[in-house]
């Protein structure tokens, strides 16, 4: 008994130091720091006289508010161009804003786990033509990630579109709003990020 009480206080005791060495070395998050993430991306897909791209842009920033909790908002733009020769080009962007909030499991660390909940507004515009189309909608979406640092201020993301919920509705007299839920866990659904601390 009196061997494995020793054992349980090296072990408490070793965990202990190498948690206080990876604080003060940088690396993790603690209360009061900020972060910057977001996402670039661009495609192009043409078939004959089928012809698509588009480009989205996604920044965000947060703030750790404890040392397991960060507030933080994000700001994503698209905008997609189609045509297939017949009919006149197809033009839609989208802007949308969104606030949310993550709980870590082991913020001081190289490695850790969060959840992030995020709430969010979204405005779109499709022109073809002379018509011109404009819906708004809002978002819920609840995200697992986890997060590894690779320097004292630089962190690979990786985060999962698991649970999510969405209402657009187009902006005219009568028109029904398009109700979207759902749940993915495929790994084509898992988003790859490089996160930046101050």
């Amino acid at each position: 008994m009196k061997k494995l009480i020793l054992s349980a206080a090296a072990l408490f005791a070793f965990g202990f130091a190498q948690a206080q060495e990876t604080t003060e070395g940088g690396k993790g998050f603690s209360n009061g720091d900020i972060f910057m993430t977001g996402s670039v991306g661009f495609s192009s897909t043409s078939t004959g006289d089928d012809k698509a791209n588009e480009f989205t842009f996604s920044p965000s920033a947060g703030m750790f508010v404890t040392d397991n909790i960060a507030i933080g908002l994000e700001l994503s733009i698209s905008s997609a161009t189609e045509e297939d020769g017949f009919s006149d080009e197809l033009k839609t962007s989208q802007v949308g804003i969104a606030a949310f909030g993550r709980y870590y499991t082991t913020p001081a660390s190289d490695f850790s786990f969060f959840a992030q909940l995020g709430v969010g507004y979204v405005s779109v515009k499709a022109e073809q033509g002379p018509n011109e189309v404009k819906a708004n909608g809002f978002g819920v979406e609840f995200n697992p990630g986890v997060s590894y640092f690779i320097s004292e201020n630089f962190a690979l993301q990786a985060t999962i579109g698991a649970l999510s919920y969405s209402s657009v509705e187009p902006d005219f007299d009568g028109a029904e709003s398009t109700d979207n839920f759902e749940l993915n866990l495929n790994l084509s659904d898992i988003q790859l990020g490089l996160v930046y601390k101050f």
